[in-house]
């Protein structure tokens, strides 16, 4: 009797990728940069290092690929103006909190101590950010608009972060949310 043959493993470069940018977010959100290995990513992934170096060259390619593949302010921008605020707020304070959300987040605050990860951090921030939002705000005071903007999105989502319900009843929490529309739809609407 012949030993069974072992099952054929079909390469699929597209998932193998997947695999390696979804292992490399994870641990990228939990370890941030200095402190994730590529060997750890590649084991997660269930895949030889050796790809990883195949498909984004190195550590410092991935983490921009990561960064770039991560949710960006287009999805706020859809939409008229007025319900820019309803539409952020909302997300930040309303919203079943997942995971996914709030990764992006996550691996720039742990990778912004890191001097190769906090390069690639700014121009992210500044490319897939700070220049889209400045466009659609539009006006002369719009870079100093966006980084208002950017101030109160990023103190409510690290509140969030900390405290999942705001440490609020639902009544304070939908009126935080209203007041938080409110604030961020008046540096969304007109100037400083």
């Amino acid at each position: 009797m012949s030993p069974p043959l072992s099952p054929v493993r079909t390469r699929n470069a597209a998932a193998t990728r997947t695999a390696i940018l979804e292992a490399a977010r994870r641990r990228f959100a939990h370890e941030g940069y200095d402190q994730t290995g590529l060997r750890d990513i590649a084991s997660d992934a269930g895949v030889d290092a050796a790809l990883i170096s195949r498909y984004f060259g190195g550590k410092e390619e991935l983490f921009e690929e990561v960064l770039t593949c991560g949710p960006n302010i287009a999805e706020f921008l859809d939409g008229d103006r007025e319900g820019f605020g309803d539409r952020v707020a909302t997300m930040m304070a309303m919203e079943p909190m997942r995971e996914e959300k709030f990764q992006l987040f996550l691996i720039m605050l742990r990778s912004a101590s890191s001097p190769k990860a906090a390069a690639a951090i700014r121009r992210h921030s500044r490319e897939s950010f700070y220049e889209p939002l400045e466009a659609w705000l539009g006006g002369e005071d719009a870079a100093v608009r966006a980084r208002v903007l950017s101030c109160i999105m990023m103190g409510a989502t690290m509140n969030r972060m900390i405290h999942e319900d705001f440490l609020l009843d639902d009544t304070q929490r939908q009126n935080l949310c209203e007041a938080l529309s409110r604030t961020l739809n008046h540096y969304a609407s007109g100037p400083v």
